[in-house]
């Protein structure tokens, strides 16, 4: 057998491909590969994504079935989306909400969002580092809120407005012990303290915040629902620990301090890149799994929803057969014997035919004899499902009928 080798392609296959796809093909390809990628990143950044593949594979399975007529299939998972869509609602709702939040944030103007982060990230951070420790030497219980880019509000409750520049002696004093706010927690924006003496969710797996008090379960509770980073000093060890995305690392006391600076930095950088670089840099260099997984299954779903649907032309070639008109007499001829007939309909509805299902029968069940001219119709042709008949060629056929 001989190797197959890509010059065995049919290159007016790509042709055919590419000229159909034309510029609107590409660009809504493109436009859909970037919103998907966004999707698995946005899941994949909340720990969702095993979620996220497990309704993707059951809508595949819905899509092939749909595809091949597996009609009992079709139906239970068509009658289940309902109950999926329900599903999704309750299971993400946090997470919709944050998405949601993330789309009016990102609606603003450059200008606002310029404006609203207008700090220097060296000088909160040499403040937070400061303050965290001397918290940890002096084991004072603190709870710090960094806030990121999404909206935290609703997930505070009680606490008192501040809106005050950040500073070592401010934030001391507010977790002094004998301080009205000492147990709640400080919200930082920026290099402003917002409020302070706040209640946060407490986490829904607390049992992952190690031996930490309410305070850890706090500071992993808020970093579950939003991009925050939380801070924490226990009283009973002294040890600083940061919690983001639902995990909570240990810093330790004293001279493990430092490693604190260099997550602030981070996480301060984080909140401004540099746009453009960053940009390029995450869109060439990054997740190519995820890439590769966007473009794909929004070439599946060009493929089935575009490709598949388009409303096509096809001819068929059937042989002519008759029924027998009674008892006493039978069909001598029938000229032509052959007949051109063309459907229309989406291109699926051709996928899987049969060509033997199509049948063209005269009925001449009332016919005597003589020399017959019988006009063909729709009423004479077997349709495939979801086609049209567009026509029959020749439309007239001549039966002689004789007695037996």
């Amino acid at each position: 057998m001989d190797r197959f080798s890509l010059s065995q392609i049919n290159p007016a296959f790509f042709t055919s491909f590419v000229r159909e796809l034309g510029v609107a093909g590409i660009i809504d390809i493109s436009f859909m590969s970037m919103i998907l990628y966004a999707v698995f990143i946005w899941f994949k950044r909340r720990r969702a994504f095993f979620v996220l593949a497990g309704i993707a594979i059951i809508g595949a399975i819905y899509l092939v079935a749909h595809q091949f007529k597996l009609v009992l299939t079709s139906f239970v998972l068509q009658s289940f989306f309902a109950v999926i869509l329900v599903a999704i609602l309750i299971i993400f709702q946090e997470e919709l909400k944050y998405f949601f939040e993330q789309v009016a944030v990102w609606s603003l103007n450059r200008k606002f969002r310029m404006k609203s982060r207008s700090y220097e990230p060296p000088k909160a951070v040499d403040v937070l580092v400061d303050t965290l420790d001397s918290l940890a030497r002096d084991r004072i219980g603190a709870l710090l809120v960094l806030k990121g880019k999404a909206p935290i509000d609703r997930h505070l409750t009680g606490g008192f407005d501040l809106n005050g520049d950040i500073s070592v002696p401010l934030l001391k004093s507010i977790f002094d012990p004998h301080s009205v706010g000492h147990d709640g927690a400080v919200v930082v924006d920026a290099d402003r303290v917002v409020r302070f003496g706040c209640q946060l969710p407490l986490s829904r797996e607390f049992s992952r915040s190690g031996r930490g008090g309410m305070r850890h379960a706090a500071a992993m509770g808020l970093s579950e629902l939003s991009d925050a980073l939380c801070i924490v000093v226990s009283e009973e060890s002294g040890k600083v620990s940061v919690a983001s995305n639902g995990q909570i690392t240990a810093m330790g006391a004293g001279g493990e301090i430092g490693q604190l600076r260099s997550l602030l930095v981070k996480f301060y950088t984080e909140l401004e890149p540099p746009r453009r670089r960053r940009f390029l840099r995450d869109l060439l260099f990054k997740n190519y799994r995820e890439k590769i997984l966007a473009v794909l299954i929004t070439l599946g779903l060009w493929y089935m929803v575009v490709h598949e649907t388009r409303i096509v032309h096809e001819t068929f070639v059937l042989s002519v057969e008759y029924t027998t008109p009674s008892a006493e007499l039978y069909v001598d001829s029938v000229e032509p014997k052959e007949v051109r007939v063309t459907f229309s309909g989406p291109r699926h509805a051709f996928q899987l035919l049969d060509p033997n299902e199509i049948r063209a029968v005269l009925k001449l069940y009332n016919y005597s004899e003589g020399t017959w001219s019988v006009t063909l119709s729709e009423a004479n042709i077997t349709t495939p499902p979801d086609t049209v008949l567009e026509d029959i060629d020749p439309a007239m056929v001549l039966v002689e009928i004789e007695k037996k």
